[in-house]
């Protein structure tokens, strides 16, 4: 399969070489060695490394090497100081954060307040066309009383509002210029984008063991196995098929290290098909869909069966739900009842004809072919189409769909729902690709961002979680394990439940005769 193609002129932020060209600066790893240069394989490229664009995992996962942002969150989820080196509430609607003053953008220009509230003024003006701007829709302004201070008034009560405080920052002069930003103050600074998605970021300081990173784009999925067995690609991160999982796991020099993940795979729908808009239709495709199979055998059982966005490991979460066993049977006498009856009992005839759009990774083909069998079983016919992720994506976000799927990563506050599931939150606003419209599910996701209360919120957001679970608005399928396969020699990289590459910085290749920590370093075991 060819590597992902885009022209640059087609993608807004790509960047010549030579327009981000600069002295190389001399680094050291551990002894005298010259610092060596990490190969990470994606599956697919970053759609937008502005961090004000930024919707997918590629461009939030590199954004996170590159820039920094008020706060950020640990291992555990927790908003712990970046760029602030604290906050409080001056009052029941003023924020107020106190920034380091030592942080300074990868060009050596001061970080300052003035950059944080161009920043945020730039997501929030609709000229701008940041698809975060609905997320900001609580903040009535920012303002910068002096270099080191920023002010956020908020509308009204908001309890999830440092889910915001995320966002990485950008240089108020870079923002006035207008186009794509890519300068920020983050560990790394992005030295190469090119044309085919490659992304390269290097240590500008020239003190880290590992001083450039090449992000290589490599569609393919038995490539990307070969291409770590030759030592070309030093780690994959959620991107090995399970039998080429099980085949490098043979191999000399690799590690493979699995990890409970809280990345949510779901099948999303299109409320504007009237066939899809009749809950019972939806739930007969729930029905239909043998979850347990596709984990085992497509899989490799590296994953956990899913009720719904949140994980068990999330404080928000409620597995008290109406859930969805394999039963086709009950599946036809839905969808019998919805007025699609089967014109022809179990033979070749459909009740009606779906699309289901993914990409054109043989994985994500080959979950889309399971499904279409699985559907078929019930009458209904699926037609899977792939497409270049580019395209898939803008067509998931202009909502150009019937069905497809994707994977929600890294959701910390459960006020996520409401950009999920509220009416008003359609793209470019928020994520409500599929159209769906519930009042209730409107009031009771306003009332979870309106309310302080942590044991408040929880009886609210379990409340969400119920009425998703009979609502449908899009179909859970499972939470997937993170498996990392690596380098035997890269030691200290920590996996994150959400797939996170924040100990990037910290890593390390381990020298011919040299003892290294053994925890540091070793392969972990099933």
């Amino acid at each position: 399969m060819a590597h992902l193609r885009i022209n640059a002129r087609s993608r807004p932020w790509v960047i010549s070489a030579a327009a981000l060209a600069f002295a190389a600066v001399p680094a050291c790893s551990r002894g005298d060695a010259p610092a060596p240069f990490l190969t990470v394989g994606l599956e697919s490229a970053a759609t937008d490394l502005d961090p004000r664009f930024a919707t997918d995992a590629a461009s939030a996962r590199i954004g996170d090497l590159t820039f920094r942002s008020l706060t950020r969150l640990d291992e555990h989820r927790r908003h712990v100081p970046d760029l602030a080196a604290d906050w409080r509430f001056e009052s029941a609607e003023v924020l107020r954060f106190d920034l380091r003053r030592d942080v300074r953008f990868a060009d050596g220009t001061a970080l300052t307040a003035a950059d944080v509230r161009a920043t945020y003024e730039s997501v929030l003006n609709p000229a701008t066309g940041s698809p975060k701007r609905g997320d900001l829709g609580f903040l009535a302004a920012v303002d910068d009383p002096d270099e080191h201070t920023v002010r956020f008034h908020l509308r009204g009560p908001f309890a999830p509002f440092l889910e915001s405080t995320t966002l990485g920052i950008l240089p108020r002069a870079e923002i006035a210029r207008g186009g794509r930003v890519l300068l920020g103050a983050g560990p790394y600074r992005v030295a190469e984008v090119r044309p085919d998605g490659d992304v390269r970021l290097h240590d500008p300081t020239g003190a880290r063991a590992v001083g450039d990173i090449l992000f290589r784009v490599v569609p393919d999925d038995t490539v990307r196995a070969l291409e770590l067995d030759k030592g070309t690609v030093d780690l994959v991160e959620n991107a090995i098929e399970p039998d080429n999982v099980r085949w490098l796991e043979g191999r000399s020099g690799l590690c493979v290290d699995r990890t409970p993940g809280t990345t949510f795979q779901y099948l999303g729908i299109n409320f504007a098909d009237p066939r899809l808009r009749d809950v019972r239709v939806r739930r007969a495709i729930a029905l239909a869909i043998d979850r347990e199979d596709l984990v085992r055998h497509l899989l490799g059982g590296d994953a956990r069966l899913a009720t719904g966005l949140l994980a068990p490991e999330h404080w928000a979460y409620d597995g008290d739900v109406r859930v969805y066993r394999h039963d086709p049977a009950a599946a036809k006498r839905l969808l019998d009842e919805a007025g699609f009856p089967d014109p022809d009992g179990d033979g070749p005839a459909v009740r009606f004809r779906l699309s289901y759009k993914t990409s054109t990774l043989d994985s994500r083909r080959r979950i889309g072919e399971a499904i279409q069998s699985m559907l078929a079983a019930v009458g209904i016919g699926l037609d899977v189409r792939t497409f270049e992720w580019a395209t898939f994506y803008d067509d998931v976000r202009r909502g150009s769909f019937q069905l497809y799927s994707l994977a929600w990563i890294g959701v910390n506050d459960p006020d996520f729902f409401y950009g999920l599931f509220h009416s008003t939150m359609k793209p470019p606003l928020g994520n409500n690709r599929g159209g769906y419209a519930n009042p209730e599910m409107d009031r009771l996701t306003q009332t979870g961002r309106e309310t302080l209360d942590v044991g408040r919120r929880r009886d609210v957001y379990a409340a969400v979680q119920r009425l998703a679970a009979e609502d449908l608005p899009f179909i859970p399928l499972w939470w997937t394990d993170n498996v990392v396969v690596r380098s035997a020699r890269l030691c200290g990289f920590v996996p994150r439940p959400d797939g996170s590459f924040a100990s990037f910085p910290s890593i390390w290749f381990a020298l011919p005769n040299v003892s290294e920590p053994t925890d540091a370093c070793r392969c972990s075991v099933r």
